[in-house]
């Protein structure tokens, strides 16, 4: 299995340099190496040996022993073989540990799939963090080239007696705010793809970013209400904190039948042989025994194993609370963020064709000596802002619509697949 995930590994190394990879192909290569998921698919295998466990101890016991006596001063010997069964009939503290480990593996199993909806949700933050750092890259590189450009234009016009060496030593300024912007990105972009070779295991390849023509729309069902009613409802994460409430409330009448009368029948038998054994103590005997037993006094273990249990199952409840709370939070966050996204995605194509024109007429303006040196910096500065703020409402639209749906419970690779088909080639 490991050898296999290493030539898949390999392959998809192979296929990034010769080709762009997608959503889906990021999250399969993360799926199959996030440690998260696989940490959180243990603990499922680790709770349902448990409530095996637990299962364990209502069903048939069977013991076999031997014993071997020897005297010390004739040195003779006796051995003893016993085998015994024996069957729980009524204990109502064990049933109740298994219903409460029952409760876990179905809790640890609902686990398992918030961590596979989180697992979606951080791989696509993560792929959308890379492609805005790359972005914001390509408009800091093209906004210190532009700088650069007014530098050297500057420059000639002072030496031409065109302009003012105020006009140079501005332009350079912006230019060395420009390149350090650059840096900057640069590094964020670093940190970006580190986040995301962090879920895959490998250094990314050349990602597929948005194409041009993104559509957006209103989320559906339109009211945030209908979106935070689905959570509640189908949250995995919020229905395993109430499998632990359940769980806890198992746990409470297991210590009180510590309070409960046991009941439990066995059957028994012996064999004996060595020195001094009868000829009846051979052949041995078998018994059946029916086993009551009534607990009267343990010293206030049980009342207090009780208030124990009681204490834990408020925390648990406390838990539950905590959880449906900031669940209610997330989903109408997500909800307003999707609906803000939709009119930043239009307000930003408007702001970013506003300062093209801006930067084009001014341009114009400064050959006609109508418009400022100053003047043409803040525009190219105004048209770089524009486009960055453009980039992250394309990227942040995409990404709220997806925390949207983990937050209701719907997230997964289907959602995943649809994002993907709105990428596109450079």
């Amino acid at each position: 299995m490991r050898l296999r995930l290493v030539i898949a590994t390999l392959a998809l190394g192979l296929g990034s340099a010769t080709r762009a990879e997608d959503l889906l192909q990021v999250y399969a290569q993360a799926r199959a190496a996030d440690p998260v998921l696989a940490a959180a698919d243990a603990q499922l295998g680790i709770q349902r040996e448990a409530a095996a466990q637990a299962r364990a101890a209502l069903l048939p016991q069977w013991q076999l022993s031997a014993t071997e006596t020897r005297d010390q001063q004739d040195g003779s010997r006796s051995r003893t073989l016993g085998s015994g069964i024996s069957q729980t009939l009524f204990d109502l503290g064990r049933l109740r540990t298994w219903d409460a480990e029952r409760a876990l593996e179905s809790a640890q199993d609902l686990r398992v799939r918030a961590a596979e909806q989180a697992l979606c949700a951080r791989v696509a933050t993560a792929y959308f963090g890379v492609l805005s750092a790359q972005a914001a890259l390509a408009t800091t590189q093209a906004n210190e080239e532009a700088f650069s450009a007014q530098v050297a234009q500057a420059q000639k016009r002072f030496e031409a007696g065109l302009s003012a060496q105020v006009d140079v030593d501005q332009a350079r300024a912006y230019h060395a705010l420009a390149r350090g912007a650059t840096q900057q990105a640069r590094q964020l972009l670093a940190d970006a793809r580190e986040a995301l070779a962090e879920l895959t295991g490998h250094p990314p390849g050349e990602l597929k970013p948005l194409s041009a023509a993104l559509p957006a729309t209103l989320p559906q069902p339109a009211q945030a209400q209908d979106w935070v009613d689905a959570a509640l409802n189908t949250n995995p994460q919020l229905l395993a904190q109430a499998r632990v409430v359940d769980a806890s409330e198992q746990r409470i009448g297991a210590a009180r039948a510590a309070h409960w009368p046991t009941f439990s029948a066995g059957v028994e038998s012996t064999r004996h042989s060595g020195a001094g054994v009868s000829e009846d103590q051979r052949v041995g005997g078998t018994q059946l025994t029916l086993r009551l037993t009534v607990p009267l006094f343990a010293g206030g273990a049980s009342q207090s194993q009780v208030r124990q249990a009681g204490y834990q199952r408020d925390l648990a409840r406390d838990d539950y609370e905590t959880a449906r709370r900031a669940l209610v939070r997330e989903t109408q966050a997500q909800y307003h963020a999707v609906v803000s996204g939709v009119f930043l995605l239009d307000s930003s194509r408007a702001a970013v064709a506003a300062a093209d024109q801006a930067l084009a007429s001014t341009r114009a303006g400064q050959g006609l000596g109508t418009r400022s040196m100053t003047d043409l910096l803040l525009a190219i500065q105004t048209q770089a802002a524009a486009q960055n703020a453009h980039d992250e409402a394309r990227h942040g639209y995409v990404l709220a619509r997806l925390l949207l749906l983990q937050a209701a419970g719907a997230l997964g690779e289907p959602e995943l697949a649809a994002v993907n088909q709105l990428l596109g080639d450079h």
